[in-house]
């Protein structure tokens, strides 16, 4: 360590941006030929679908009863309701009108853990048509902020 270290410094005026990837210049991009040649609209076929209806002989009014519940449940720590921050991940109504829930919280050592569950089957037990909630807690997927919906975001200053 007898050689001293120096640091040399290096004024400039400014520095040119580099050139900003299109899609198109990919496509045309040499060496293009052959690989896969991606549409600019990507989306379309996903924006297109719409959402799935509930069979006939099941009352889709139960369905959006049961979410209108479970969107009066808030998560105590943030001010968005479970549904809308994304920790539920299915509803569904069985064809002897059962509600089943698929729900997450948002880390396993969550402080409301032991009482979340609960108070998601009771919300859902208040839709007067629903005759016995049943509740599964996953953890696959783990929750992240990207299930939450867009008004969660927004309410939360993250849009």
């Amino acid at each position: 360590m007898d050689r001293e270290r120096k640091i040399e410094v290096e004024e400039v005026e400014g520095v040119t941006p580099p050139p900003k990837a299109r899609v198109s210049d990919a496509a045309e991009a040499p060496g293009a030929a052959g690989t896969f040649a991606r549409k600019r609209d990507y989306l379309e076929g996903f924006l297109a679908q719409k959402p799935a209806e509930p069979a006939d002989d099941v009352p889709g009014d139960l369905h959006a009863a049961v979410i209108e519940a479970l969107k009066d449940i808030y998560d105590p720590e943030i001010p968005v309701n479970i549904y809308d921050l994304g920790l539920i991940y299915d509803v569904e109504i069985t064809p002897d009108s059962h509600a089943k829930v698929k729900m997450t919280l948002t880390t396993p050592h969550c402080p409301v853990a032991e009482s979340m569950p609960g108070e998601v089957e009771l919300g859902s037990a208040r839709c007067r048509e629903s005759a016995m909630p049943r509740l599964e807690l996953v953890w696959d997927s783990p929750w992240d902020p990207q299930k939450m919906s867009d008004e969660a975001k927004l309410e939360l200053g993250m849009l």
